[in-house]
């Protein structure tokens, strides 16, 4: 079997592999932003603990550093719209809750009202992961907000988005 075959191969193996569709939420200062998310992934019953990875080249990772809050808002399988607002991504100053009702818990970051559900969640270990880093984030919150089914996604490549 040819390299480019087992290369094939392997991406559409890979990319069977399911995942959620999350839209992750964070606060620097005074700016916030969100991000489309989708390799997150509880990983730990006690203390209730996620794992995000988040692409090295994303300015998200230097906000995600120790104690540092952000929020998963779990998207309903029909919330679409939100995929289309998140997904072009933004730039670390640009608005990108405009439009959408949001809420918070003190001052921490946006929490999308529409979601299904969300977690609110402390960084607290951080991992190089290849072309990723690795975030772990525990648990100290979170709410159904609504009924719905989760959005899943299953990809044809497992090599890219």
């Amino acid at each position: 079997m040819s390299s480019d075959v087992a290369q094939k191969d392997l991406a559409a193996a890979l990319g069977r592999v399911p995942s959620g569709i999350f839209i992750v939420t964070a606060k620097k200062g005074d700016a916030e932003t969100g991000m489309l998310a989708s390799w997150l992934q509880q990983c730990s019953f006690s203390p209730p603990q996620i794992s995000l990875a988040v692409r090295k080249d994303r300015y998200l990772n230097d906000w995600l550093v120790d104690g540092a809050p952000f929020v998963v808002n779990i998207l309903d399988a029909r919330q679409t719209d939100l995929l289309s607002h998140f997904g072009k991504g933004f730039a670390p100053n640009e608005p990108a809750f405009t439009g959408l009702e949001i809420s918070r818990l003190d001052d921490g970051p946006p929490i999308l009202n529409r979601a299904l559900a969300y977690l609110d969640c402390r960084v607290s270990g951080r991992f190089a992961a290849g072309d990723h880093n690795l975030v772990i984030g525990t648990i100290v919150g979170g709410k159904l907000l609504n009924q719905g089914e989760p959005m899943v996604h299953i990809r044809k490549n497992g090599l890219s988005y």
